[in-house]
């Protein structure tokens, strides 16, 4: 009888295991990341360092499926510039728009393609060695279909249905789901377009065909494209002119890799853009030759019975290449985000921490979050969102864990060094221009410095931070371009005086400085084009060709003095021997003396340094005759400086 017993209590100890995974089971997780595109794995990423309990959930079979049907053409327009000329691994991603970020140096998607822009299929290849080297914990095949919101132990969180039934409890929700419903207008005759989404990808259907595309971003231009030496004529209609990103400065805008039909509509070869509303057109199907061929034509287009209207011949395909929205579908009236203001609503309404609006403990990661920055910077692309994905995480660290945004303890005299190493080599601040921005914290003698911070979120540093506020002040960071709109190929284009440097039109560092923390207030009324607020100083470096900010004149001395004017302390530095007379005669030498020398830190200077340092006008001459060559023992430096040992100092460091 034991033994039966055994053997029946064994069948249901192994069904109750196996059925969790079944119909209306349920599991709980801190933290749920729907969607295994890159902003979900990145978001993985730093989840799985930090040891957190958390799972992403996909419903298709593999990470980054958007980028096996997307682009439909195949080509990225990602720049994967393998070869910079450096060795520096934050620089060269400045110049690698695929890669995540990562604790392992050769994780990039260089590994995978050497493509300056690389084929679309290399991308999900990519991601699942991102996911397998990481180990990162994403469960496939998991469709949610519904999202509503639910109280758990007093805080706001929120329940996951898949497919099956199954149920996901997640303290905090992160959707990272992309942008995947197409775009469409509806209008009469609206059903006799072919979508992008469908559209056949082989030139040869086209062939001798004359085709209007409604849209003139990317991806209409990628369609006419490739369809260019195939069709008879090919035009695109859209309510705005072409934007180009060589123009904008916006990525997301037309890109030259994509815009040869451009030369056919400007050199006359029967290919055009025209302007108009979306809304206005109406298309009609009508037989041609007793049945033998029939054609598509817009009847109402503005200016349609002007026997000179544009439009007047008919078409053979009507393609909608309008781009992409947030699904919002699935979300039930407790957890439906807000459409944003901006981007046509396409996109879910988001805090400037990246939270969304009304909806406690639900963030949105990656190009779905692109509302904060749409049109102004790189955030809903991979180059940008990488970096936003790591901001939000630190908020969430700071929030939900009591771990401070991680900063630097600097000496004021190191404050210049450390801004030029950044504005240098940082790829965050580069990517994501007039978004996130370094905040130091001024503390007196020293500073504490916070990488990439959400500028648009300033007046909230202390809660999302967890970073103490003092009365000194802070500093902000920032890389922005001119506001001034300049022709970007003609004279003139860029400014070269650092005396001018506040007319820069190309991406140049920027530093705000603020007695006080600027108020929500502030940066609601803040002018046109700023990042900021007005501040009570800002100091620009002057744009520069090489994106290099290394020149004493140009780039370092103006900084110094520009901190010096904000901190009201002298900031050059030293060598040793200069120290070591200013100690001897000056009551308080120089900050950097104080913070370096006399703290056993400091250069000691030779012939070459010496040389270099008085022809740029940065040393006096205190040396007079002597040289490295001679005796530089402390006694034998007296003599020749005819000072006297003094036995006892005590400076007030």
């Amino acid at each position: 009888m034991s033994v039966i017993l055994l053997c029946v209590l064994s069948l249901v100890l192994a069904g109750s295991g196996t059925g969790l995974h079944g119909r209306n089971a349920s599991v709980s997780h801190e933290y749920c990341v729907l969607g295994a595109g890159p902003a979900g794995l990145q978001m993985g990423y730093f989840l799985s360092r930090s040891q957190r309990d958390y799972i992403i959930l996909e419903r298709n079979a593999g990470p980054g499926s958007f980028f096996q049907i997307y682009p439909r053409h195949r080509k990225l327009i990602s720049i994967n510039k393998i070869y910079t000329g450096r060795r520096n691994k934050e620089f060269n991603l400045r110049h690698d728009w695929n890669s995540l970020l990562s604790d392992r140096p050769n994780l990039l998607f260089k590994r995978i393609s050497q493509e300056l822009y690389p084929n679309a299929d290399d991308f999900p290849r990519y991601l699942s060695t991102f996911v397998k080297e990481l180990g990162l914990k994403v469960k496939y095949g998991a469709d949610i279909g519904r999202i509503k919101a639910s109280d758990f132990n007093g805080n706001q969180g929120y329940i996951l249905t898949d497919q099956n039934g199954v149920s996901y409890q997640c303290s905090v929700l992160l959707v990272s789901t992309g942008l995947w419903v197409p775009q469409q207008v509806d209008f009469l005759g609206s059903d006799l377009v072919e979508g992008y989404e469908s559209i056949p990808t082989d030139p040869e259907e086209f062939k001798d065909q004359a085709v209007l595309i409604l849209g003139k971003g990317n991806s209409a231009f990628e369609t006419a494209q490739s369809i260019l030496g195939r069709a008879s004529r090919i035009h695109l209609y859209s309510p705005s002119p072409v934007r180009l990103a060589w123009q904008t400065h916006y990525v997301g805008d037309l890109r030259a890799v994509n815009n040869e039909l451009l030369d056919t509509y400007q050199l006359k070869s029967l290919d055009g853009l025209v302007e108009g509303r979306l809304e206005d057109i109406a298309i009609v199907r009508r037989e041609k030759d007793g049945g033998k061929r029939r054609t598509v034509t817009g009847q109402n287009l503005p200016g349609f019975h002007t026997d000179n209207f544009s439009l007047r011949q008919p078409y053979d395909r009507v393609v909608r290449c309008l781009g992409f929205r947030f699904n919002f579908s699935i979300f039930d009236g407790s957890a439906r985000p807000p459409q944003s203001s901006g981007a046509r609503g396409r996109l879910p309404g988001i805090t400037a921490w990246y939270e969304g609006r009304g909806m406690p403990n639900m963030f949105v990661l990656g190009t779905a979050a692109h509302s904060r920055d749409y049109r102004m910077s790189a955030g809903g692309f991979v180059h940008g969102f990488r970096y936003t994905v790591r901001a939000v995480h630190k908020i969430l660290e700071q929030r939900y864990h009591n771990i401070a945004w991680p900063a630097t303890k600097l000496p004021i005299s190191q404050l210049q060094s450390w801004i030029l190493r950044r504005v240098n080599e940082a790829s965050g601040l580069y990517q994501m221009f007039g978004v996130l921005g370094d905040i130091i914290l001024l503390r007196g003698s020293y500073c504490e410095y916070l990488e990439e911070f959400p500028l648009q979120a300033v007046p909230q540093l202390s809660a999302l931070s967890g970073q103490p506020l003092t009365d000194h002040g802070l500093l902000v960071l920032v890389m922005q371009y001119g506001l001034n709109r300049t022709d970007t190929l003609g004279p003139g284009r860029a400014e070269s005086e650092w005396t001018k440097a506040w007319r820069s039109n190309f991406l140049h560092p920027v530093l705000y400085y603020y007695n006080t923390l600027p108020t929500d207030k502030d940066m609601r009324q803040r002018p046109v084009g700023w990042p900021l607020p007005r501040p009570e100083s800002v100091h620009h470096m002057v744009e520069d060709f090489l994106t290099e900010w290394d020149q004493p004149i140009s780039h370092s001395q103006p900084l110094r003095r520009f901190l010096e004017h904000c901190l009201q302390t002298d900031l050059r530095a030293f060598y040793a021997e200069s120290c070591f007379l200013l100690s001897l005669t000056s009551r308080t030498p120089p900050l950097f003396c104080r913070q370096g020398y006399l703290r056993k830190q400091g250069i000691v200077g030779n012939s070459h340094l010496w040389q270099h340092a008085r022809e740029a006008g940065l040393m006096a001459d205190h040396h007079g005759h002597i040289t490295p060559g001679h005796d530089t023992s402390v006694s034998e430096y007296l003599k020749h400086a005819d000072a006297a040992v003094v036995s006892t100092m005590n400076f007030d460091l």
